[in-house]
């Protein structure tokens, strides 16, 4: 005799839901060439996310398998998933908004490269700073507080019963705010920094004015920019910690 391998439907739409609140985060999370990759490695990603949160997946009951009732469940657990997705975007983003302020300044917005996520030209300071944000995001251990986080809001949140309140709204865009503000902290001592240079050059032309100062301006200014990132790299992963708690603890408070 042939032995059946039988699958609950419950199970199978427990799973559906899971995999809906996954796939909603993933859609948000910039995580390094992960928008590149092709479609088959993101799908096996949010499977085998799906699958590691088995103990946690709710068994659908019966009433919730009407086709109407399905629909509405899927996208409540995909606007859940959309909001951790975006919270874990915002934080990611902190050394990117970063780089965008003294990009321009430093002079590296003339030198471009290929962006791994999108495959379009950006400058080198801001593919320097995805990748370092990415390299902080796995470096401290914040991809298994986001699997912390998926496993609360499934004891907290079973399949349908999440709504977006305003509260949620609130501290999403509480948690926008603080990138744009952990960003500027980042980026002021080297845009200081830089307006210093500046200055001392400006003053230099002044009282020597055969002194061709402008094709040193670059130069100087982009030099100036490596040694003092060099110096202050160590300072950027503290505040990018503080910045990883303050998300995390927004998220777990909200879940």
């Amino acid at each position: 005799m042939h032995a059946e391998l039988g699958l609950p439907l419950g199970v199978l739409f427990g799973f559906l839901t899971v995999l809906a609140r996954v796939s909603g985060a993933l859609a948000f999370v910039p995580l390094p060439g992960l928008a590149s990759a092709p479609n088959t490695v993101r799908a096996v990603l949010a499977l085998s996310l799906t699958v590691a949160l088995a103990p946690l997946w709710p068994d659908v009951t019966p009433a919730q398998l009407a086709p109407g009732r399905m629909l509405v469940l899927l996208a409540s657990e995909a606007a859940l998933g959309i909001t951790i997705g975006l919270a874990v975007a915002f934080l990611l983003e902190t050394l990117l908004f970063a780089a965008q302020v003294f990009g321009v300044q430093t002079g590296y917005s003339y030198a471009s490269t290929v962006n791994p996520n999108t495959d379009a030209d950006s400058s080198v300071l801001l593919v320097f700073a995805q990748l370092m944000s990415g390299m902080f995001f796995f470096a401290l251990g914040l991809d298994r507080e986001v699997l912390r986080v998926f496993a609360a809001s499934l004891r907290l949140y079973p399949p349908g019963t999440f709504l977006l309140k305003a509260s949620a709204a609130a501290a999403v865009i509480d948690l926008g705010a603080n990138m744009l503000s952990t960003g500027v902290r980042m980026a002021l001592p080297v845009v200081a920094l830089l307006t210093l240079v500046d200055i001392a050059l400006a003053l230099l032309g002044r009282m020597h004015q055969q002194l061709q100062l402008l094709s040193l301006a670059f130069p100087v200014k982009m030099l100036t920019t490596l040694a003092f990132l060099a110096a202050l790299a160590a300072l950027f992963l503290p505040v990018y910690r503080g910045a990883a708690e303050r998300t995390m603890a927004a998220l777990f408070r909200l879940f």
